[in-house]
């Protein structure tokens, strides 16, 4: 099986305004390493997905990332201090504890991705 190891997988999510997404992740926290004028590559430490020039409203209405994260409140409190939902016209909802070990909140992005944005949390908590 040693040869089916795996270095990486990547999504890509479509933007229908492919500036405003660009600007919209920057500010979310993510670093844009490179780009050309159909696709950007963002990344925030080990992470990493790639933006396109693509929108069809079906796709991006049900697409959705899950980025875990070593501090959701830290997170949180990033969005809230940039304004992000203000200034970007998205939904935007503060993190709650899940029934499935998350503590996680959500953001749309200005294309209608579904961002849940959390970090694991001890089991003790979760089955209580």
């Amino acid at each position: 099986m040693s040869n089916l190891a795996t270095v990486e997988i990547k999504a890509f999510i479509p933007a229908k305004d492919f500036d405003l997404s660009r600007r919209f992740y920057a500010d979310l926290g993510f670093v844009e390493a490179w780009s050309s004028d159909d696709l950007a590559y963002f990344h925030a430490g080990q992470t990493s997905f790639l933006l396109q020039r693509f929108y069809r409203q079906e796709h991006a209405d049900n697409f959705m990332m899950h980025l875990l994260v070593e501090d959701v409140d830290a997170w949180w409190g990033h969005v809230e201090a940039a304004q992000l939902a203000l200034l970007y016209g998205v939904r935007a909802a503060p993190p709650e504890d899940r029934p499935w070990g998350i503590r996680d909140f959500t953001l749309d992005d200005p294309s209608g991705v579904l961002w849940r944005i959390g970090q694991n949390i001890p089991q003790a908590v979760w089955e209580a």
